[in-house]
């Protein structure tokens, strides 16, 4: 059976998911119909001959009534597009982070089980055999922590490439950004995700401590330590303001052992070996959920796998929730558009190291956590 697939926001990551439909439409497994974009189409890759192009997503929808519809526009437009795609009669395949709450992760998933549609959220790194073989070491055996860290680096262009972009409101309307829960929001779910295999049960407290090294209104550097109901804390330490590269790393800990997943690569290091080695093998989740339409396969990352995520979202974007600290400039490198928080991957792996927040580390920029309760889904 051969899919009619559309992509709604062709542009940026978009790009990504027309090379990857483009594959499919190879093989066979799909054929492209459409594309959406308010802006004009990037010629590169070449739009196919007789796709149809829009500048609106709902003129899309009707004139083309795909069976597959690829959401990837910014976050906070996600559910009206969703929900407008289940009425035309569409699977979806939803960007993360799929919604901004947990009213609006209800209300899609209440919209998917009336229509009998279905959805999965791309964070395609629960696709890998890396990620796999991770989790099956921490459910057989519960570690007693769990961390994640990434360091990278985004310049100034980074956050002018939208209006959206580093902005908690527009016209508004609240926009999710920040480092947590946008660029590096696969490690928050990674780490989730990893917590839940380990038997944690659901997320219950934050404490968080978010930075920021330029005059934005989200955290480019953040830290998040996690509670659940049992089983380990997780913390997280990430950074768009790193002063070296952390590609991105899920670390569990049993005493004197560690596992080390570096996800975005799918290498892999498990006890008692040291050494991070590639562990091929990621299925791509348009495939699995052509897969799921045709024979029925689970979903690799469905809705409802990603509730404790939106959970903990939905914490860090209140709107009580204080803006980031300015991080003094004594404390910055700048090259250019570039903004370093010196010492500041280092930094991350310490916090994962000890399970501290920076504060906790005697940090001479750092403010007390924010905490709060997880709202219960």
């Amino acid at each position: 059976m051969t899919s009619t697939v559309a992509l709604i926001g062709a542009n940026g990551h978009g790009r990504w998911h027309r090379g990857r439909i483009a594959e499919l439409q190879e093989a066979g497994r799909a054929r492209l119909v459409a594309l959406a974009d308010p802006q004009p189409i990037d010629p590169d890759p070449p739009v196919p001959d007789g796709v149809a192009v829009f500048a609106g997503y709902r003129e899309l929808l009707a004139a083309t009534h795909p069976d597959v519809v690829v959401i990837c526009t910014p976050p906070h437009t996600h559910l009206p597009i969703a929900l407008d795609a289940i009425e035309a009669g569409c699977d979806l395949l939803l960007e993360k982070p799929p919604v901004s709450s947990l009213a609006a992760h209800r209300t899609l998933a209440a919209a998917l089980n009336a229509a009998g549609r279905t959805c999965q959220v791309g964070f395609q790194a629960l696709g890998s055999q890396a990620w796999a073989r991770f989790r099956e070491a921490v459910a057989a055996d519960r570690p007693t922590a769990l961390a994640a860290v990434a360091s990278w680096q985004r310049d100034d262009a980074y956050y002018s490439r939208a209006p959206w972009a580093g902005r908690r409101n527009v016209d508004g309307r609240p926009v999710i950004d920040g480092a947590l829960v946008n660029p590096l929001a696969h490690a928050v779910m990674q780490t989730l995700a990893s917590a839940a295999a380990a038997g944690a049960g659901r997320p219950r407290r934050l404490a968080v401590e978010r930075y920021r090294t330029r005059p934005i209104e989200v955290d480019d550097t953040a830290f998040a330590r996690i509670t659940f109901d049992q089983g380990p804390d997780v913390v997280v330490a990430v950074t768009l303001a790193g002063d070296d590269h952390i590609a991105g790393e899920i670390i569990a800990n049993w005493g004197a052992q560690r596992a080390v997943l570096e996800y975005p690569t799918d290498r892999l290091a498990l006890p008692p070996a040291l050494e991070l080695t590639e562990v091929a093998g990621r299925t791509d989740l348009l495939t699995n959920l052509l897969d799921h339409r045709e024979t029925g396969a689970d979903l690799l990352v469905p809705l409802e796998s990603t509730r404790d995520f939106t959970a903990v979202l939905e914490a860090l974007t209140e709107p009580d929730i204080p803006l980031p600290q300015l991080i003094d400039e004594k404390y910055i490198d700048r090259d250019g558009g570039t903004r370093t928080i010196r010492g500041a991957g280092a930094l991350v792996r310490q916090a994962a190291e000890t399970m501290s927040l920076p504060s906790e580390l005697g940090l001479p920029w750092a403010v007390p956590p924010y905490t709060r309760r997880i709202p219960i889904g």
